[in-house]
């Protein structure tokens, strides 16, 4: 009873410890992408073609941006580049025209470092409520623009082979089954008519 009593009291105290620990540093209690147990993992066994998952070509090529935001983004993850198995990193390439929008999205499961190689850019990150400032997180929302007459190019470098993506106008608009109208014109305090209208645009 008394070795019971002893090893509850230390699973306690533990969990005390830990809990005063992340009152006092909030990134503490998360805890980091486990460590990879070999140096790397390709994704496929057949060893004739193994050279082949540590080779990426065409991210010098510029991207066609005639589309509706003006951007293109060239994603290198552990799906086209299977040497980065087990790294826990993602690499993108983003050309954008003259006023070329990379518009509002969050990546669930990487921060994102942002490097600007031709042109200027307005670039924009949202915290969570209440005060809503700019910064550069993870799993919040972020967009580019660039804010220049000349095509602009940028890369971003990710710590995570697989980041996600959620595109907030698409995630919010036009997810399947749809979002109930009423719900949208609720929340964005507008009339419905225009949630049925952003939800048919998108």
């Amino acid at each position: 009873m008394k070795k019971l009593f002893t090893c509850l009291l230390t699973v306690a105290l533990l969990a005390l410890a830990f809990s005063l620990a992340s009152a006092h540093d909030p990134s503490s209690a998360a805890t980091p992408d486990p460590s990879p147990l070999q140096d790397f993992r390709v994704a496929v066994n057949n060893p004739n073609s193994a050279v082949d998952d540590f080779i990426f070509m065409g991210l010098d090529v510029p991207r066609n941006t005639h589309n509706q935001f003006g951007s293109n983004v060239t994603l290198v993850n552990v799906d086209m580049f299977p040497g980065l198995n087990t790294l826990g990193i993602a690499l993108a390439r983003v050309d954008y025209a003259p006023y070329g929008l990379n518009p509002p999205h969050i990546h669930p499961r990487a921060t994102e470092l942002l490097t600007v190689i031709e042109g200027t850019l307005l670039v924009g990150f949202v915290t969570s409520n209440p005060n809503n400032r700019r910064v550069f997180p993870m799993g919040l929302i972020h967009f580019q623009f660039n804010i220049g007459e000349t095509n602009s190019v940028a890369f971003s470098s990710l710590d995570s082979q697989n980041p996600g993506l959620i595109t907030i106008a698409n995630a919010t608009f036009g997810s399947n089954p749809p979002i109930n109208p009423y719900v949208l014109a609720k929340a964005f305090q507008l009339d419905k008519s225009v949630m049925n209208y952003l939800q048919q645009k998108i």
